[in-house]
C-alpha cells in the first residue's frame, strides 16, 4: 500500500490544531484509515493508507481530511478559476501511443523548502500509483515565469508594439500557446534537469540517469513526446523536464502539464495536484487544451453525483439515522447532499468533489458515512441468520481430495484458470470440436490483457504440462496434482458457460506408465468409496492402446493414460509422462 512521509508540525499547522499531540494525530489518522508505520531518518512520520484515497498522498490532502473530521470544514469545496489565458495545442505529430495531455496554472505559491518537498513527493507518489510508474501518466511542474507562450497579436498590440505582462489576467492578455508534439530521437536539443549539457532526446535516454530509467517506456515509439514554448523544447515526457523551467524555493507561479495514455487518469492526477497547491494558498487558473478534433478546459473540476437511499445507508451500516444526521456525516466527509423524496423513500443526491477518484458506486458513499460516524462506534452483533460461517461442502471435498493426493506423493499445484487456445488444444493435439475429454468451445475473454490469457481453460492437464515444461531443469521424479476450475461454453446455462472443478495429476519420471497412473487413481477412488472402471478408449493427447476412460460409479467422467510423445516434444520433455483427469463432483 502507498506510504507518505509527513512532518507532524506541518500537519498541525495546515489543520489549524497546534494543540494536537503526536499520539492524538496518530489516533485521528487511524480513524481515517491511515496507519502510523514509524519514523523516517529525518524524523518524519511514515504513514500508510489504502490505495483508493490518492488525494491523501500529500500532507495537504491529509490535512484536508482531518479538517473535515474535526468539523472545521464541511461540504464540497471547488477552487474558482478564470477563463484560460494559456493554451496547450496538440499537434498531429504527437505519438499515437501517448496522445493525451492536460494542464493547469497555479499562482501565488511563495514556495519554500517544505512546500517544494511536499510537491515533489506528491508528484512521485502519483507517478507510482495512478501513473503506473509514468507509463499511464506523467507530471511536469514548471516555473511559469520561465515560459514564453506564442501569443496572438491583438489590434492594440499591432498599433503600439507593446507586449502584455505575462502575469496579467486573462481579460487583458491574449492567449499564450505551448505545443505538445512529436520529435525525432535526434531532434532539438535541451538541457535536462540535473545536467549542464545540451542533449537530444535520444542522448538523454542513453546518457542521463533518469533517461536510462524511464527511456524504456518509449522503446517502441517512432517519435518521442515533447512540449515546446516559443523559446523551444522544455519538457520531454514521460522522462524528464528541462532545466530552464526548474521549480525552486523562489518560484511563485507554476505551470503543470501531464501527458499519458488515458485522459481521465491524467485529469484526476492534475486535479489532486491543484487541490494540494490551493491548500498552500495558490490560485488555480484554467488552461485550454486544443486537440485536432476538439478542445477541453482544464483542470477538470466538475462535481460528480451519486444517489443512495436512506434505507441502504441504514441497512449496510446497521445503524438507525435521522436524515439530518446522514447529511451532517456526508458533509464531514467532504461531500454534500440534497435530500429528496421518491418512491424508494428518502434519497440523497450526493455531490462528490473532483479530487475523489475512489467514489465509483453508492456503496462508496455509504462507506464515507460509516467512517465519519466512526466504525469503532458501531455496535457488533451477530447476523440475523440461522447458521454460522464455515467451509462449503464443495470446499471440504476439495480439501479431502487434496489430502489424499498429497498422501499419494503428489505435490499440490495452484495454476491460473486462464490460458490460451494453443495451450488447451493445439499443443495437446486436441480438436475443440471433437468429443474427447477437455474438447469443448472455450469461454473467451473479450479484452484480454495478454495473448497468454485469452480463454478459460477447458481442462486442467494443459496447465500441469506447462509446469513440467518450465521445470525441466529440476530433478525428477516430478509428481504434480491440481484441483481447479475449468469451463466451456454451454447455451443451456443461464450464464452461457458451464463451470466445473476437476482433479488432474501427472507423473513425470523415467518409469512413468499407465499402470502407475491407474494405481494412484485407484487409491484415490477407494478413499472416497467410489467404484472405478477403466475401459479402453482413444484420446488425441494420449498414446493409443495406453489410454482408458475414467468411469466412477458407472459414469464416464475423465481419462487416464500415457501422454502422447508428440505432446511431450511440444513441451520439451525428455521423460515419459502418465496422467489422469476427471470431474471432482463424482467423489461426493
Amino acid at each position: 500500500m502507498p506510504t507518505v512521509d509527513v512532518d507532524f508540525d506541518e500537519l498541525r499547522e495546515l489543520t489549524g490544531h497546534e494543540e494536537k499531540s503526536d499520539d492524538e494525530l496518530e489516533w485521528d489518522l487511524f480513524n481515517l484509515g491511515v496507519e502510523y508505520e514509524g519514523e523516517t531518518e529525518d524524523g518524519k512520520a511514515k504513514l500508510e493508507f489504502e490505495s483508493d484515497r490518492l488525494d491523501r498522498l500529500s500532507v495537504e490532502g491529509l490535512a484536508r481530511s482531518l479538517r473535515y473530521q474535526y468539523g472545521d470544514a464541511r461540504g464540497v469545496s471547488v477552487p474558482r478559476t478564470n477563463d484560460p489565458e494559456w493554451v496547450i495545442e496538440v499537434d498531429e505529430s504527437v505519438p499515437e501511443e501517448r496522445p493525451y495531455v492536460t494542464g493547469a496554472i497555479v499562482r501565488g505559491l511563495s514556495m519554500d523548502e517544505g512546500k517544494l518537498e511536499s510537491l515533489i513527493q506528491l508528484q512521485e507518489k502519483l507517478h507510482r500509483t495512478m501513473g503506473r510508474k509514468r507509463a499511464k501518466g506523467a507530471i511536469g511542474v514548471h516555473d511559469l515565469t520561465m515560459l514564453k507562450g506564442r501569443a496572438a497579436v491583438t489590434a492594440t498590440e499591432g498599433a503600439n508594439g507593446a507586449e502584455s505582462d505575462p502575469r496579467a489576467g486573462a481579460a487583458s492578455a491574449p492567449p499564450k500557446t505551448i505545443t505538445y508534439r512529436g520529435i525525432a530521437p535526434d531532434g532539438d536539443r535541451f538541457v535536462p534537469l540535473d545536467d549542464d549539457a545540451d542533449r537530444t532526446p535520444g542522448e538523454v535516454i542513453e546518457e542521463h540517469p533518469t533517461g536510462r530509467t524511464y527511456g524504456p517506456l518509449l522503446a517502441d515509439y517512432e517519435a518521442y513526446p515533447a512540449i515546446y514554448d516559443d523559446i523551444g523544447l522544455f519538457s520531454f515526457p514521460p522522462v524528464i523536464n528541462g532545466r530552464r523551467t526548474e521549480v525552486d524555493e523562489g518560484t511563485r507561479d507554476v505551470f503543470i502539464e501531464l501527458t499519458g495514455t488515458d485522459q481521465w487518469t491524467i485529469d484526476k492526477m492534475c486535479t489532486i495536484i491543484c487541490y494540494a497547491l490551493a491548500a498552500r494558498g495558490g490560485r488555480v487558473e484554467s488552461v485550454r487544451v486544443e486537440y485536432p478534433d476538439g478542445e477541453l478546459v482544464r483542470p477538470d473540476l466538475a462535481v460528480e453525483h451519486k444517489r443512495v437511499t436512506h434505507e441502504r445507508v441504514e441497512h449496510l451500516l446497521g445503524v438507525g439515522f435521522e436524515r439530518e444526521e446522514v447529511v451532517d456525516l456526508l458533509e464531514r466527509s467532504g461531500l454534500a447532499a440534497d435530500v429528496e423524496e421518491s418512491a424508494d423513500g428518502v434519497v440523497y443526491d450526493v455531490s462528490v468533489p473532483p479530487y475523489r477518484t475512489d467514489v465509483l458506486h453508492p456503496v462508496d458513499v455509504v462507506d464515507d458515512v460509516g467512517r465519519a460516524y466512526g466504525f469503532n462506534d458501531l455496535d457488533p452483533r451477530y447476523p440475523d441468520v440461522g447458521t454460522i460461517g464455515g467451509r462449503t461442502a464443495g470446499t471440504r471435498l476439495e480439501d479431502a481430495a487434496r489430502d489424499v493426493l498429497v498422501g499419494l506423493g503428489f505435490e499440490d499445484m495452484l495454476n491460473f484458470h486462464l490460458a490460451n487456445e494453443a495451450a488447451c488444444f493445439d499443443r495437446m493435439r486436441l480438436d475443440p470440436e471433437g468429443g474427447a475429454y477437455g474438447a469443448a468451445p472455450p469461454a473467451t475473454i473479450g479484452e484480454p490483457y495478454s495473448e497468454d490469457f485469452t480463454v478459460v481453460r477447458t481442462w486442467a492437464l494443459p496447465s500441469l504440462m506447462m509446469v513440467l515444461e518450465n521445470n525441466t531443469h529440476r530433478a525428477y521424479p516430478q509428481d504434480l496434482a491440481e484441483i481447479g476450475l475449468s469451463a466451456r461454453v454451454d447455451e443451456r446455462e443461464e450464464t452461457k458457460v458451464h463451470e466445473r472443478r476437476t482433479v488432474a495429476a501427472v507423473l513425470a519420471r523415467t518409469d512413468a506408465g499407465y499402470e502407475a497412473a491407474k494405481a494412484r487413481l485407484q487409491a484415490l477412488a477407494a478413499a472416497f468409496d467410489c467404484e472405478l472402471e477403466t475401459p479402453a478408449t482413444d484420446h488425441p493427447s494420449f498414446i493409443p492402446g495406453r489410454t482408458a476412460a475414467v468411469v466412477l460409479d458407472g459414469e464416464s467422467v475423465g481419462v487416464v493414460g500415457e501422454v502422447h510423445p508428440a505432446v511431450l516434444v511440444e513441451h520439451d520433455l525428455e521423460v515419459p509422462v502418465a496422467a489422469f483427469e476427471f470431474d471432482l463432483r463424482t467423489l461426493e
